[in-house]
């Protein structure tokens, strides 16, 4: 759930958003990557993008100087990005995974005992018989 209180709408500039739009037409550079480093909604800088193909949004971008990385590191980095959350959301998965087998193993001895009579107090007493 959000946060409790009035919501916060930003208000950008047409120069700030027409410079996000220059960034993120720059060859090997997706979206989400622009939209992270600028601390927008990716759907928000995707909406930007169409208002300027539409001719909504015109104007100047301001320039930019980016430092001098080469395209192929980019590219690693975008997909050494999303490797990570890839493999973050499997080891999520291993743990999900570890907890139900536990669980399981943890009820089935349990159901072992069931020969031994169930005392209130949650414990067993074992039958006699």
């Amino acid at each position: 759930m959000g946060r409790p209180g009035p919501k916060k709408v930003h208000r950008y500039s047409v120069e700030f958003k027409l410079t996000a739009v220059k960034l993120s037409h720059m060859p090997d550079v997706e979206v989400q990557t622009v939209a992270n480093a600028l601390d927008i909604h990716p759907f928000m800088l995707s909406r930007w993008r169409k208002e300027v193909r539409d001719g909504v949004l015109k104007g100047r971008a301001r320039r930019v100087d980016l430092p001098s990385r080469p395209a192929r590191e980019l590219k690693q980095l975008q997909t050494l990005k999303r490797e990570h959350a890839m493999l973050k959301e499997e080891h999520e998965l291993l743990k999900k995974a570890i907890r139900f087998c536990s669980e399981r193993r943890r009820r089935s001895s349990r159901s072992s005992t069931a020969s031994a009579t169930a005392l209130p107090s949650g414990g067993y007493v074992p039958s006699t018989a």
